[in-house]
This record gives structure tokens, sequence and C-alpha cells, in this order.
């Protein structure tokens, strides 16, 4: 076991005073994987007009370095986890998700395995977690007007529209009263 300072544990946990598993078991062959500093395969998600238009709601192509910032932004105010499909004998990443109680982003990089479902039940997951960690309530920042799939993915699990924001919606999710 490694003895870690204080400040050492909260460098580990985004979220104050959890620990963040390294995998989490969906089903048989769907888990999420904690993200560990590799991110190259990635790329060729955040390089596709259509996914940036979806997560950012402009254009613009991330770089090597921006998608970088992006997961370690991410990654020191949430849990960041690769969507891993078990196939061929092995895990392959097909996307992301970053969970805490302020704003749950996902990205089904691999347009192969978009509308199969696979959104659904790893923010159901993240969903039994916060119940789990205690949260009374979980919340969305902003899904734009023009991402019709994902309202449909967080309406489908309760979540509520909050305020309208700069382009689209906040979304709130009540999991106890």
């Amino acid at each position: 076991m490694i003895n870690l300072s204080k400040s050492e544990r909260k460098a580990c946990m985004p979220i104050k005073d959890v620990v963040q598993p390294n995998i989490i078991q969906i089903d048989d062959v769907l888990r999420l994987r904690k993200f560990d500093g590799n991110f190259d395969f990635a790329l060729e998600w955040y390089q596709d007009e259509e996914t940036v238009w979806y997560v950012d709601g402009d254009r613009e192509l991330y770089s090597k370095e921006l998608l970088e910032k992006m997961y370690m932004y991410w990654n020191s105010v949430s849990e960041v986890y690769f969507i891993e499909v078990y196939t061929n004998g092995t895990y392959q990443p097909i996307g992301d998700v970053s969970f805490h109680q302020e704003d749950m982003p996902i990205v089904i990089g691999n347009k192969s395995y978009r509308g199969k479902g696979i959104g659904k039940k790893v923010i159901q997951t993240l969903i039994e977690r916060a119940k789990t960690l205690g949260y009374d309530k979980l919340y969305i920042e902003e899904i734009y007007d023009f991402n019709v799939a994902s309202q449909a993915l967080y309406m489908s699990l309760g979540f509520k529209k909050k305020e309208l924001v700069n382009k689209g919606w906040s979304y709130e999710l009540i999991l106890s009263s």
C-alpha cells in the first residue's frame, strides 16, 4: 500500500474524498476504464467534424495539444473514463465520459457504436454511482438545441430541462426527495 499525504490524496481524487475505481464493469462486454493519461487513440474521435459539432457547438477540430488540455481539465474536476467494448478478445475504447455532480459529458467517438444504447447504459451506471456517493441531484451543464440524440438520452433517464443557456438547455435529475 502506498501512503499518500492528504494533499497527494486530493490530487488523485477529482471528487473530494472519493477514490475513483479503475474499472466499472457495466455488463459482459461494456466497461468504463479510468483515464490513465494515455489518450492518443481518442484524437481520431475529436478530428471528426460531426463529433466536435455535438461536443463544442463549433467545427474546430482538436489538435493533440487541445485534446490533452481537455482531458487534463476534466481529470482535475471529475472522474474521467474511457468507454470500452469487449471485441475480438480484448477491450477497445470507443468513447469517453466525465462524471461529477455538475456535469456528465459523454462522447461515443466510434460512430459504429452510436445508437446502440451504450450511452444509456453508461449514464445509468453513473447515476447509480451518484446515488452510492449520496448525491441528491445531478446536473448537465448544457446540451445544445441541435443535439437531439443527447437530449433524448438524458431525458429518457429522468433528467428535466432546468434553464435556457447559451446554445441549449441545462438539465437536472433529482435522485431523492
